[in-house]
This record gives C-alpha cells, structure tokens and sequence, in this order.
C-alpha cells in the first residue's frame, strides 16, 4: 500500500499537471473574440496556441536540466510563478504581437508543470507502476480539455477572453501554494546531476541513440499533434462554420474532452493488467476509427455538428490513451537524469505539435477534410511506429529499468 507521503505527492502531482495544458483549452473559444477585438488575423490569433507550445518546446530540457541539479521543488516554484506573472501580463494585453511574445513566456513557465510532474513521477515509482501512475497523470492532465473550453465558452459569452487568462494566473497561484507547503523534495541531493556541459551531452546521446526511446518519443508527438489540433480548428468549425455560439460549443467540447479523459485513465487502468501491444493497438484503433469518420464526412457534408463531435470523440479516446502509454513508456527505459530525459521527450512532441500547429493555421476552415487528412498522415506514420516499437517492448513487469 502506498504511504501517506507517496499519496500526499501523488495527489500534488494530479493537481499541478492540468496546468501545462490549461493555458491551450481554457482560451481557444475565444480565438473568434480575439481576432476580432485585437484586429489581427485569424491565423495570427491562432498561432498564439503554437508560441505556447514552443516556449514549452524551447523550455523543456534546460528545466528538466536545472530539475536534475537543483531539486524538483525550488524549480516548478519557479516556474509556476513565471506562469502566474506572464497569465497576468495577457489579462491586459492589446496588441497580437505582443500577446504571441506573452504567450511563448507563459510556455516557458507551463512547461515545468509536465516535466517536472513527470520527474517526480519517476522519482516515486518504476516499472509498469510508472507506466499506470503516466496513466492517471494522463488523466489529470486530460481534465483541461474536458472542463476547460466549457468553462472558457460560458466566460468568454457572458464575460471577456481577458478573464481567462486571470482564472490561469489565480489558479498557478493556488497550486504554488500547495506545493511550497506540502510537497516535499523526492530527489535526494545525493542523487543530483551537476550541470556539466559534458556528461549532460553524453546523456542525450545515450538517448538519442537508442531507437526505442526515438520512436517512443516520435508517437507521442505525433498523437499529442493531433490530440491538441482538434481543440485548435474545432472552434472555427464549430462557431465560425456551423454557426453554433462559444458557450454551445464549450459544451460539445465537454463531451470530446470527456472521451480524451477515457482514454487516459483507461491506460491508468490497464497498464498492469494488459500487455502493451494490446493496449497500445486498442487505443490506435479508436483513432483509425474518428480518422474516417472525419475523412468521409469531409468529403461528403464539408462539416456536420454531429458528425464532427462523433469523429473528435473517436480520435480524442484513442489520443487520450496513447500519449501517456508512449511517455511512460519512454521515460521507464532510464533510471537516472530524469529531469532531462523527460524535458527531451516533451520537448521533441511539443516542438512537432508546434510545427503542425503553425502548418495547421493556414489551412482551410471551413471543412473537416483538411483536419482528417492530418490525421490520416498521423496515423500512418504513427501506426508504423507503434508496430516497430511493440515488436521489442515486453510487459512492464518483465522488463527492468535501464541505466544511461
């Protein structure tokens, strides 16, 4: 049985991870809003969304670096507090230019909330119990786009954007609190990496090296890609498109997010009852699934509000499973520099959801089509990955934690 500090760490963790995502899901209802109060265009407003994820792209590693030297406490401290002052900073912004700088500084802060967590994760716990505990952090950090685009549609209809991002701020504090006052230090100082330039490099490349950590690392990129794209180009079809108003389709966004939530605690569940491949070709199944939903109704209606929300939940589940099944799974194959294996593994998916954002923004919105054929590309690429890495991946239980 877990002890009362495990459970008091794990509880903190689940607290602290909505947050990395929270600043992506709570505001894209509000993209419409914005575009039109910040007279900027949409694809402008829209890669807002791509300088989050690249200063969390940009931010992962030297804070999984200065997490690995210095303490997971003092640096998600940090961290949170960047986020609190950046969330603020945007509250009162107006100028788009302006808030993308705003928006890559609150990445650099939101990043620590999933590299971090991730760390202490594997701190406290190994093997398929790393891979279960990935599962429900998963879960937890899927909480955003469940609850967040629905209580962004009903402030953004009745309120202002602006309040959002204050909600951001008010609740980085609140989780900064909890942490300075209840979390404890779980890297013991003998077991901190100094930063030193040279063993830094030759942990990368141990990494880098081995080709299962790559492809690991390259399918949860390219699901959390398509997880975080529907939440980006759903609201332009949803109230751009079909004409449904921000709170309306906050409330269908609740559903999709639901079933992303499914999804990662189904791997919470499973993780130490089933074998990986079964579960990681289940969850690729329901993908395949809303992928052709979403193709064949883009050929065929352009955009139909039931279709799409039966295409996003399908995509949504299985994105939902995949991504913490792939980053346990990467991050189990080491038992040292965590900080930094874990900062590489995010930062390589963030720097690809990043790219596809930005390729994302420009493309027409006025049709499904154009997001299945992202998905189609995804899931290719994403299926030859999976057959490749679970051919060599055995059950947890059997397999050991591996040194650099």
């Amino acid at each position: 049985m877990p002890s009362p500090r495990s459970r008091t760490v794990v509880a903190i963790l689940l607290l602290v991870i909505p947050l990395s995502q929270l600043p992506i899901d709570i505001y894209t209802p509000a993209i419409p809003r914005m575009i039109t109060e910040l007279g900027a265009s949409s694809t402008l407003v829209q890669n807002s969304v791509s300088a989050y994820v690249l200063g969390m792209a940009l931010g992962l590693v030297p804070v999984g670096v200065l997490a690995d030297a210095l303490g997971r406490r003092p640096v998600l401290l940090s961290c949170l507090g960047l986020l609190c002052a950046s969330s603020v900073a945007i509250a009162f912004c107006g100028d788009a230019w302006l808030l993308l700088g705003l928006r890559f500084v609150q990445g650099l802060g939101g990043c620590a909330c999933m590299v971090v967590v991730y760390a202490i994760a594997a701190d406290v716990a190994r093997g398929r119990e790393l891979t279960s505990l990935s599962g429900w952090l998963g879960a937890a950090w899927g909480l955003a786009p469940v609850i967040a685009p629905a209580v962004g549609g009903i402030i953004v209809q009745f309120v202002s954007w602006r309040v959002l991002f204050a909600v951001i701020a008010v609740l980085a504090a609140g989780v900064a609190v909890l942490v300075w006052r209840l979390l404890p230090e779980t890297l013991p100082a003998s077991s901190r990496v100094p930063i030193e330039p040279r063993s830094l490099a030759r942990a990368l490349g141990g990494a880098l090296r081995r080709p299962l950590f790559l492809g690991l690392t390259l399918v949860f990129a390219l699901f959390a890609s398509a997880q975080l794209l529907f939440g980006v180009v759903a609201p332009l079809l949803y109230e751009e498109r079909l004409g449904i108003p921000a709170g309306v389709y906050g409330l269908l966004a609740l559903a999709i997010g639901a079933a992303n939530l499914a999804g990662e605690l189904a791997t919470g569940a499973l993780a130490k009852r089933v074998r990986p491949a079964a579960l990681g070709f289940g969850a690729f199944a329901f993908f395949a699934a809303g992928t052709v939903v979403l193709l064949v109704t883009g050929l065929t209606a352009g955009a139909d509000v039931v279709w799409l929300t039966v295409g996003g939940m399908l995509v949504m589940l299985g994105c939902g499973a995949l991504c913490p099944f792939a980053y346990g799974q990467a991050l189990g194959l080491f038992d040292r520099n965590l900080g930094l294996i874990g900062g590489l593994t995010s930062a390589v998916c963030y720097l690809v959801v990043s790219v596809t954002m930005a390729a994302a923004s420009g493309l027409p919105d006025d049709t499904a089509l154009p997001l299945a054929a992202v998905y189609v590309g995804c899931g290719a690429l994403g299926a030859i990955l999976l057959a490749l890495c679970l051919r060599t991946v055995r059950a947890p239980a059997a397999t050991p934690a591996a040194s650099l």
